[in-house]
């Protein structure tokens, strides 16, 4: 059994935001970070860096959690 933390939970929320923001750009061309923090290049950039950070945690936790079997 693998133990989901707090952060984990909150990175798969992250992910999933961005996941959506991007079909959004793809379908729509309307980006979601752009209208939340405004024409902000570096809070932009703040909240593209926290998604990208948040990718790497579920990467880890799905190596981290031999009982996911996503791999078998």
């Amino acid at each position: 059994m693998c133990k989901i933390s707090l952060l984990d939970k909150i990175s798969f929320i992250l992910v999933l935001i961005g996941a959506i923001n991007w079909g959004l750009i793809g379908l729509l061309s309307i980006n979601i970070v752009t209208l939340l923090v405004g024409g902000s290049v570096i809070l932009q950039r703040i909240v593209y860096i926290v998604i990208f950070i948040a990718a790497l945690d579920i990467i880890a936790l799905v190596f981290k959690c031999k009982s996911l079997n996503l791999f078998n």
